[in-house]
């Protein structure tokens, strides 16, 4: 009798909406928040202060070598406005990312937490989802007293800037997305590799440390192609407060990253666990 149920409750949780979702993805953020508190929290502050000496030996420190830089907008600021909001865009990307990948990596093929969360009234769109608000959570933090070191040091030229923090948020949404749906397709410590081998030539080339008028015009199209681009486009127009059209383009491919990575991630865990 037993086995007849379970294999009835089964058949529910592969077909329907209510299979995939229970309404319940703060179950999974709780969860996050209840196991941060052993944590090392010099590793989670390892991820803010980057960007803080980013912006305090090339900003601050090459500020009177460099002088004012051109925005892609056309306004001219001076060097550490103009890489302080792209290294805010960065600083969301790192806490969304890395929260959405090694941890979920460990607990997809380690802990195997997620088997464990699947065996309950979760499905795999609250799993995927809440672990993707505690990721946003951790980029939230890092762009919020990010935010505040700007304002201190003058680095927001306009009002506007307090729309940077939303901006921020749907970035590391899209980050941290995309991120635990390719995550839940590795194996080994070694393919986690390419994270890494990705993340750095985004931060390099995605026009945060000079503009990205310097390439040539088909290096350029490369560039408008990673999704860091569009993020430090749109904070660094928020915090200069270059408000225009193209603005609309870059909201929309976030918006189409979460969606993406929603999408592979709530099949990859049905198919992994309950299919």
């Amino acid at each position: 009798m037993t086995a007849v149920v379970d294999e009835i409750e089964a058949d529910q949780r592969r077909g329907g909406v209510r299979a995939l979702w229970s309404g319940n993805p703060w179950a999974v953020v709780q969860r996050g928040l209840i196991a941060a508190r052993s944590s090392s929290w010099v590793v989670i502050l390892s991820g803010f202060f980057e960007p803080v000496f980013y912006l305090a030996s090339m900003g601050l420190g090459l500020q009177s070598l460099v002088g004012d830089v051109q925005t892609s907008a056309g306004l001219s600021v001076p060097y550490a406005a103009f890489i302080a909001p792209a290294l805010l865009a960065v600083s969301a990307m790192n806490g969304a990312i890395y929260d959405s990948t090694w941890n979920v990596f460990f607990k997809l093929n380690y802990g195997k937490l997620y088997e464990g969360m699947l065996a309950t009234s979760l499905g795999p769109l609250d799993v995927a989802f809440g672990e993707i608000l505690y990721a946003l959570l951790r980029g939230l933090l890092y762009a919020c007293g990010f935010m505040i070191i700007m304002q201190v040091f003058g680095l927001n030229l306009a009002p506007t800037a307090i729309l940077a923090l939303p901006a921020v948020l749907l970035v590391a949404f899209g980050f941290a997305s995309l991120g635990m749906a390719v995550t839940s397709y590795m194996k080994t410590f070694q393919h986690m590799d390419w994270i890494n081998i990705v993340l750095l030539p985004m931060f390099l080339f995605s026009a945060t440390l000079y503009p990205i008028s310097v390439y040539p015009d088909w290096i350029q199209s490369i560039i408008m192609a990673f999704p860091l681009w569009h993020g430090v486009e749109l904070i660094r127009a928020l915090t200069t407060g270059s408000i225009g059209g193209a603005m609309v383009w870059h909201i929309l491919y976030y918006v189409v990253m979460i969606a993406v990575g929603l999408v592979f991630t709530t099949k990859r865990l049905r198919a992994l666990f309950l299919d």
